[in-house]
């Protein structure tokens, strides 16, 4: 990597084709971007000192010999700068009738042909612009004729001296080599707020400019199709501790799918790094560099995978009711409601390989077993990763009874599937986080519900917050106690699932922390729990309890496990 200053004449030197990704997104500049760089541009013209107008990062390609070009680099970072740069220039050319303000912009040694190479988007409106003789009237609504007429409009050639432009216009410079990693680059820019993805990244290495239709038939149609498709496959969501767009995770979860294909048996320690989220679009290019990987086949089968994605995940479902049926909806609330992400892999292998749908939904259904019977006891989840997009895939498991064979042999008591007994003790004695306490709550009231007797429906698990039923603050209103192992008995199970209970509203402060009956019937005109609570059947049978004690929170917690235990049977 080389960085430094560069002048306008240091990009475009007559002898250096710059060409945008083909399939890169189109020039987005509008007025307010135009103005300040023509204003920029009179300034400089007025002071003539130098004056930096942003960075250009540039990769080297390869050349032939037989080229007449010395010098060919990718656009990684400056699309939109040297796009408005050169049609600036090319209005002033026209303006002024100085052909030399074009010429710059041009390589004579190759049949005077435009040096820098536009996007697909753009590139017809682009090469119009720049091939004009004579100033022209340009109706066409892109971006890029509008930029053309905005300066055709406003450029006034008094306030501008070109020689003052040439000679202090600067860029901070950034040259890449042909083996270094662009996106590393581009995860930078991502932190400084532009939006990438390692999708636009994949994007222009499966699809070159003669590559037209079948990027049209196996990307547009699948990612870009219209403003629907394009917003869900730019849909973010929390993984973890990382912001991640959908179409980046549909890329991981299709890698991790296909590098447990047998028949090209990637070796361990390329697994290790083909299952890293970070370096994504390095670990495509090894893959299929270092595995002889046909391009178009993995294109074909990334189109047959996408489909499935976008036909099945949705982070919606968890502002709606869920229904207790055992499908995909479920494991999709268990996905984005509960931030299982690392689920994807394995659901999305399963959605493409089992087309019996019985199937599909007894494998959902001891998945969700699974998880929440961990989820209860607390379970470590940091080898989800390996086993959701590793050991379920390369196992070839795909029914439920092979599943829970697989479980069943584990011996480590890392992947295992939780007891009845472990369950029921994880219904006592487990101290959550708020939200797998309200998803534990929420998911077991969306099974044993009976909607037929409820006049409201359930809200979606993002309409509900969780209530401690006795308070933390309990020492105003719920009795002294002088005993501190008695005190310290308290404040563990208070914590405890059979001392909580979800609400569509956060109840008010001094109803929160008010005694049993004020927290049941409210105080002041402010409902308690007898209103919001008596929709709920995971709790509403003991609004009639005279008192609430550590007793009713144990016996609760055992009602809770009784019915657990039924839909998340471990059978």
């Amino acid at each position: 990597m080389e960085a430094g200053k560069r002048s306008i004449n240091d990009i475009f030197n007559g002898n250096k084709i710059l060409e945008i990704p083909f399939f890169q997104r189109s020039y987005v500049w509008d007025t307010p971007q135009w103005e300040r760089f023509l204003s920029d541009m009179e300034h400089v013209s007025l002071v003539n000192k130098p004056h930096f107008l942003g960075s250009v990062i540039l990769k080297q390609q390869l050349t032939s010999s037989q080229q007449s070009v010395g010098d060919k680099r990718t656009v990684i970072d400056g699309q939109q700068r040297l796009t408005t740069l050169t049609i600036f220039f090319k209005v002033l050319s026209l303006k002024t009738a100085n052909p030399y303000l074009a010429s710059i912009f041009r390589l004579p040694m190759k049949g005077n042909e435009i040096a820098l190479l536009h996007n697909h988007n753009d590139v017809a409106a682009y090469n119009r612009i720049l091939d004009l003789a004579t100033e022209a009237t340009i109706a066409d609504s892109d971006n890029i004729s509008s930029a053309y007429r905005y300066f055709s409009e406003n450029i006034d050639i008094a306030k501008l001296n070109f020689q003052n432009i040439l000679t202090n216009i600067m860029f901070v410079g950034i040259d890449l080599g042909i083996d270094e990693d662009e996106q590393q680059i581009f995860d930078t820019i991502n932190s400084l707020g532009v939006k990438l993805t390692t999708a636009e990244l994949l994007k222009n290495f499966f699809f070159g400019r003669n590559d037209i239709q079948l990027y049209k038939t196996h990307w547009l149609s699948i990612f870009e199709k219209d403003a629907e498709t394009k917003d869900f496959w730019d849909t973010e969501i929390v993984a973890g501790r990382l912001r991640r767009y959908f179409i980046d995770l549909f890329f991981y979860s299709f890698l991790q799918i296909k590098i447990q294909d047998s028949k090209i048996n990637v070796t361990s320690e390329d697994k290790d790094e083909f299952s890293k989220v970070e370096g994504l679009f390095d670990s495509y290019k090894k893959f299929i560099k270092k595995y002889n990987i046909d391009k178009s086949e993995l294109i074909n089968e990334i189109k047959g995978y996408a489909n499935i994605f976008y036909d099945n995940f949705n982070v919606e479902v968890i502002e709606s009711e869920l229904s207790d049926k055992d499908s995909i909806d479920r494991v999709n609330a268990i996905i984005f409601g509960l931030e299982n992400t690392t689920l994807i892999p394995y659901v999305l292998f399963v959605l493409k390989n089992v087309t019996d749908l019985q199937e599909q939904a007894k494998i959902f259904e001891y998945l969700e077993s699974y998880i929440m019977r961990r989820m209860v006891c607390h379970a470590n989840t940091k080898n989800y990763n390996q086993l959701f997009g590793e050991r379920f895939i390369s196992n070839n498991i795909l029914t439920k009874d092979e599943l829970k064979k697989y479980l069943e042999s584990r011996s480590d008591k890392v992947n295992y599937m939780p007891s009845d007994t472990e369950l029921k003790e994880g219904f006592l004695q487990s101290k959550l986080v708020n939200k797998q306490a309200a998803g534990i709550l929420y998911f077991l009231e969306s099974k044993i519900r009976n909607r037929a007797k409820h006049s409201t429906a359930l809200l979606g698990l993002n309409s509900y917050s969780l209530e401690h039923i006795m308070p933390k603050k309990w020492e105003n209103h719920w009795g002294k106690i002088s005993n501190d192992q008695d005190r310290i008995n308290r404040n563990r199970t208070l914590l405890t699932l059979g001392n909580l209970t979800i609400l569509p509203v956060s109840l008010n402060t001094s109803i929160r922390d008010g005694n049993w009956d004020v927290k049941r019937f409210g105080k002041s005109g402010k409902p308690g729990l007898n209103q919001y609570a008596a929709g709920f059947d995971t709790f509403s049978q003991y609004l009639s309890l005279p008192d609430w004690s550590e007793v009713n929170i144990q016996n609760r917690a055992a009602f809770l496990y009784d019915e657990a235990k039924k839909v998340w049977s471990d059978n």
